[in-house]
């Protein structure tokens, strides 16, 4: 397999637990927990911005109501998306791509990017975040890692910037992901964790693609993992597992 330049542990969302999921206060968050790895995802405004949420909808997280892909990015970045977490992240906004490029490489940080479109938006979102994380990360000696559990966002992503690293995000493993991830050109597969052990680590190493997992908050199931032969963990306890 390539060299893997990607740090083992990952913070989820940021420290998307303790902080705002996908603010940069929860950014700041694992970065002082000693995370040098994060994972986010991201969508696109009605009028083409790359922005960090999960939701396909606002209400959960914001303070918005509806489809962010129905609403200009001036609209999306006046919403409170901490308020909903506790008092003291009142007023935290949602924040651009390009704010977490920006902390990302002025703190040594690497970031997987999980392309989370809304729905209808996937081969949109796939190009533009593409584009954009080239634009942002160009010169950069790690670039983020795309990933997503829609392949018609990852396709969208390969044709746009064939030289960013992909990976295809499974909560199952579907008939035909293998083929599915050879196409895509993928380097890694990240599976829910209760699908990997240390046969579907072989199996992945065998094709030459790194085996990452997501979301782990048990120590004891990140080292067996671990010893299992896994390049990569995902998790929301950044203040119990600490990363080595």
């Amino acid at each position: 397999m390539k060299p893997w330049p990607y740090p083992r542990w990952l913070a989820h969302r940021g420290a998307g637990k303790l902080a705002p999921e996908n603010t940069l206060a929860a950014f700041r968050l694992g970065a002082s927990h000693g995370y040098a790895a994060f994972e986010c995802d991201v969508k696109l405004s009605q009028d083409g911005e790359a922005f960090l949420l999960h939701d396909d909808t606002l209400e959960r997280t914001t303070s918005g109501q509806g489809s962010p892909a129905k609403q200009t990015w001036a609209e999306l970045a006046r919403l409170d998306a901490g308020g909903w977490h506790s008092p003291g992240y009142a007023a935290e906004p949602l924040p651009r791509l390009a704010q977490i490029a920006a902390f990302c490489q002025a703190n040594g940080c690497a970031l997987n990017i999980e392309i989370k479109p809304c729905p209808g938006e996937e081969a949109r979102t796939g190009e533009q975040v593409a584009h954009d994380a080239a634009r942002l990360w160009a010169g950069a000696a790690v670039p983020p890692l795309l990933s997503s559990f829609k392949p018609e966002a990852l396709r969208a992503a390969q044709a746009a910037e064939p030289a960013l690293p992909r990976a295809l995000l499974l909560d199952t493993l579907w008939d035909g992901w293998e083929t599915t991830a050879e196409q895509l050109g993928a380097v890694a597969v990240i599976t829910n964790w209760r699908l990997m052990d240390a046969a579907l680590i072989q199996r992945l190493h065998g094709h030459g693609w790194r085996a990452l997992v997501y979301t782990v908050n048990d120590a004891s199931v990140a080292q067996q993992l671990f010893d299992a032969g896994l390049d990569g963990l995902i998790t929301d306890a950044v203040d119990l597992l600490r990363p080595d």
